[in-house]
């Protein structure tokens, strides 16, 4: 990365880049991690480092309200947002409850609940519960102004363990009842079943490319597990023991997308959100990126036709996972293909209000199961099938990560040494299940040719321009093919080439 690319993620202030880089200010002498909140210095006077070593050898001293010392990457412990994000994940999940879990969350930092608990109170002036409780009313108050949930079921939905807690917790934050907000709800749309549904908004920073996500998502959709109109998204759920479906639309007035979900995942809305937010790519800064990316004048035209580009995320990191094992080597269409196949020969039937979807997604636990000869059964090359049951005991053994918050370097380092996996795949997964914006797969075949049919080494350095935010420059890759005719230099990709290292 060179300054400027430093400058783009240090004024994002996004959490993925702390302990990539750290910021000495010249005109204070003092050295800060990427999501700082001092106010920004300017360019010029910022230098740039890659480690906190090298910034105090120019005599830079560590920030007191960043704390370089604790930097992901810097020493074996994590940021406080990301540490508040994984205990507030596993809440929703299920399984932690309240602050008995702390260390398990610990030991994967390899703290003490204690130094946890330091951290993030140090860092955000609160402790781990009190985050937690904050998150845990936000919700309520959502569900309490745009549904009409029963407040008890609110009460357990956002996490609390009684109606008695909430009401007391409600009223103590925000000094009035909950029915005060209740009585402003409106009802529930109806919708084509007479099933128990509700809605909520999720809002985003606008522009938002709602057609081009759905094209993309309906050209790599699992049948029976997905089902993607022009206009909606919906899907079947499993999260824990709860299962359900949910249904995606648009309000592009209200900012948001509208979320419908049946009430059998009311136990564990928190978790279905925060999938939701990831597969959307909710949290995207299209501000910040867009000019970025469209400083490069071989990006600016196809920033400025579509400024809303998002990336796709995934629901679920694993099925994502496997699909991309399933797409090396093939085309969209082909990779599509056999994962609905597959999905159909191991997912789990279930009873929704719709037809078009009716299966769950396979698990790793059930897949770990099986032997790779019952895969290729379904026409999937042997060394594809081998590589998807490597990869379910890895991902129930808990060595591989394929989750948003996971550190991408590490796992995509670990995808790339399981056998049959290669740093397209890992880059692939980090990019879509990890959230990774700087992920980039030089040996795509699709983007190398739309960049004029150069090698993937001249692509990794043409690429070093747009980070920050690499993910969303090859997304705009893949959006926008080549209309002239390839050049001389294209030769080298031949028919057999050019089957190789599809995305999926």
């Amino acid at each position: 990365m060179n300054d400027r690319s430093y400058y783009s993620a240090l004024t994002a202030r996004d959490p993925r880049f702390d302990g990539v880089f750290f910021v000495g200010v010249t005109s204070t002498k003092i050295y800060c991690r990427p999501i700082c909140p001092a106010k920004t210095p300017k360019l010029a006077n910022c230098r740039f480092y890659e480690s906190a070593e090298a910034a105090e050898k120019d005599l830079f001293r560590p920030c007191l309200r960043c704390r370089p010392e604790i930097a992901p990457g810097n020493a074996p412990v994590d940021d406080a947002r990301r540490i508040a994000h994984l205990l507030a994940q596993r809440i929703a999940e299920g399984q932690i409850d309240g602050g008995d879990g702390l260390e398990d969350i610990a030991a994967q930092f390899e703290l003490s609940s204690r130094q946890i608990r330091r951290i993030v109170q140090s860092e955000m002036g609160v402790s781990p519960i009190e985050l937690v409780q904050s998150r845990r009313l936000l919700l309520a108050k959502q569900l309490l102004t745009e549904t009409t949930l029963p407040v008890t079921e609110i009460a357990f939905a956002s996490g609390f363990a009684s109606l008695r807690r909430f009401n007391d917790a409600f009223s103590r934050r925000y000094r009035i009842p909950p029915t005060r907000l209740r009585r402003q709800a409106k009802g529930d749309a109806k919708g084509p079943t007479d099933i128990a549904t509700s809605t909520v908004r999720l809002t985003y920073r606008p522009p938002y490319d709602w057609d081009g996500v759905l094209a993309f998502l309906r050209g790599r959709m699992l049948a029976e597990v997905e089902w993607v109109t022009e206009t909606e998204y919906l899907r079947t759920v499993r999260i824990g023991a709860h299962e359900g479906w949910v249904q995606v639309s648009h309000a592009p007035d209200k900012r948001a997308l509208m979320v419908r979900f049946a009430h059998s995942l009311t136990p564990v809305l928190p978790a279905l959100l925060s999938r939701l937010r990831d597969l959307f790519d909710l949290a995207a800064r299209p501000d910040l990126i867009n000019a970025r990316l469209g400083a490069d004048k071989r990006l600016a035209k196809m920033i400025a036709r579509n400024p809303g580009l998002r990336v796709p995320g995934a629901f679920d990191g694993f099925e994502l996972a496997v699909r991309a094992i399933l797409g090396q080597q093939v085309t969209v269409k082909a990779a599509t293909t056999l994962a609905c196949r597959f999905a159909k020969a191991f997912g789990t039937p279930i009873a929704t209000p719709f037809a078009e979807i009716t299966r769950l997604s396979p698990t790793a636990d059930k897949l770990a199961r099986i032997r790779p000869g019952d895969i290729s059964k379904l026409g999937i090359v042997g060394a594809r099938a081998e590589a998807i049951v490597e990869l379910a005991h890895a991902y129930e053994a808990g060595t591989i990560a394929l989750h948003a918050g996971a550190k991408p370097e590490t796992a995509a380092a670990r995808i790339a040494g399981l056998r049959g996996l290669g740093p397209w795949t890992a880059h692939y997964i980090a990019m879509r299940a990890l959230r990774w914006p700087d992920a980039f797969p030089k040996e795509d075949i699709a983007v190398r040719k739309n960049l004029g049919g150069i090698t993937a080494r001249a692509a990794e350095e043409m690429s070093q321009a747009w980070r920050p935010w690499r993910s969303y420059a090859v997304l705009h890759i893949w959006r926008n093919p080549p209309t002239e005719k390839p050049s001389g230099k294209t030769r080298g990709l031949t028919a057999a080439s050019s089957r190789k290292m599809r995305r999926s």
